[in-house]
């Protein structure tokens, strides 16, 4: 599969001639969360340096999280790289640290952990007036296990529907077998070569935009997930979901069958609509099309 409009290779985004890599996986929007495989350091440290640059023009608060190196000897390669770097560190626009203080409490996995240093991170770039936070995750911390680390990164999704959040999770090829790899970008919304799947989370719904299909659909499953606690009626706004295989629909009827019937509504387009059909699902779904009263 080709990569979609909007999104560059992996090798192409970082290409060093290229600081400011406009639509690309290194120019994420606030919701985006992406996986991004490399072959190399050389690699990696041009991405690293699209991504800050593209943070800093957008006024973001750029997070550098590291765990192959020390944050020390990220600064000492990164800051000549980019730009005013030391002057947007110095300013508390750009911060570099360990994975150990931002992921692991006492040498273990710790969710909780990271979802609050992002949001003290949130908070801190709405104080100083930037518009969001921009994280760059060496993902190499969980090279031990690639199983839990998905698992993790799936979780995490939710987190991204609130749109004041950009992370980049650089996947070493050499660290991760090729499964793994394959099943970090299926976790993630947005990877080179894959479909592109952008949401907000809403009061009682979701809001999905772009497209999904094999490539992404484990992502789609994560979101899905939230709502089948919903106790009242949710509704799933996919007017701007340009595609959807049946596979992925699929997995809207399963949602709609954890749930009360007819509690679980879908606003799409003629064709989401058409493909719903096809399987049945609107036995299970209120299915409504854009326009209908």
């Amino acid at each position: 599969m080709t990569a979609p409009r909007g999104v560059a290779s992996g090798r192409d985004a970082c290409r060093e001639d290229s600081i400011v890599v406009q639509g690309s996986v290194l120019d994420p929007d606030l919701g985006d969360h992406v996986c991004l495989p490399f072959e190399d350091r050389r690699e990696r440290m041009a991405a690293a340096r699209a991504f800050t640059v593209n943070g800093l023009r957008r006024r973001t608060k750029v997070m550098i999280i590291t765990h192959g190196e020390s944050p020390e000897r990220t600064r000492g390669w990164l800051g000549p790289l980019v730009p005013g770097f030391a002057d947007a560190e110095s300013a508390g626009q750009v911060e570099i640290l360990a994975c150990a203080d931002t992921h692991f409490t006492d040498g273990r996995l710790d969710p909780d952990r990271v979802l609050r240093k992002l949001t003290d991170a949130k908070d801190r770039a709405r104080k100083h007036g930037q518009h969001g936070v921009y994280a760059l995750v060496d993902a190499s911390w969980g090279a031990g296990d690639a199983g839990g680390q998905a698992a993790f990164e799936a979780a995490a999704n939710e987190l991204f529907g609130e749109r004041w959040l950009a992370a980049v999770c650089q996947y070493d090829r050499n660290l991760f077998a090729r499964e793994s790899i394959e099943r970090a970008m299926s976790v993630h919304p947005v990877a080179p070569e894959q479909a592109l799947l952008r949401f907000a989370n809403e009061p009682c719904g979701l809001r999905v935009w772009g497209e999904v299909d094999l490539t992404n659909r484990q992502a789609f499953a994560s979101l899905l997930g939230r709502l089948e606690k919903e106790p009242a009626e949710v509704v799933i706004d996919a007017c701007g979901l340009a595609f959807i295989d049946a596979g992925s629909a699929q997995l809207l009827t399963l949602t709609a069958m954890a749930r009360p019937r007819g509690s679980t509504v879908v606003v799409c387009g003629d064709s989401m609509a058409r493909v719903l059909r096809l399987i049945r699902a609107d036995e299970f779904i209120t299915v409504r099309r854009v326009g209908d009263a």
